[in-house]
């Protein structure tokens, strides 16, 4: 049984917030999608850095008994979607998220406030 959604998305921004992925956002979608609770977008800075954020997330949360649904885009690195059911992770290359714009297609959903913490502070 997968923990808590909102531990989850926390636990996995702040893996993409130390490995420098930036513009980190989660909506939550309850009540507004059928296909998850939660979305959660990032962007790295180039398809190599996607691929690193997506394969950090993937191994620390295996590590921790989360597998994922499915796992799409990790041979490009434009766009990888992590699916965890409850969670979806989108991780993009720049200028990718803003031709899709997938934040208009649920921005009846609220924005999730993240609980980033600076290490080593």
């Amino acid at each position: 049984m997968m923990e808590d959604p909102h531990c989850i998305i926390n636990k996995v921004a702040q893996i993409l917030f130390e490995k420098k992925g930036f513009n980190i956002t989660a909506l939550d979608v309850r009540g507004i999608c059928t296909l998850t609770d939660f979305f959660l977008f990032a962007e790295g800075n180039v398809d190599r850095h996607v691929i690193a954020l997506a394969k950090e997330v993937i191994e620390t949360l295996k590590a921790e008994g989360e597998a994922p649904l499915h796992v799409e885009g990790m041979s490009e690195g434009e766009w990888v979607v992590i699916d965890y059911l409850d969670v979806v992770i989108h991780l993009f290359k720049p200028g990718i998220r803003d031709r899709y714009r997938l934040e208009e297609l649920w921005q009846a959903g609220k924005v999730v406030d993240l609980e980033l913490g600076i290490k080593g502070r």
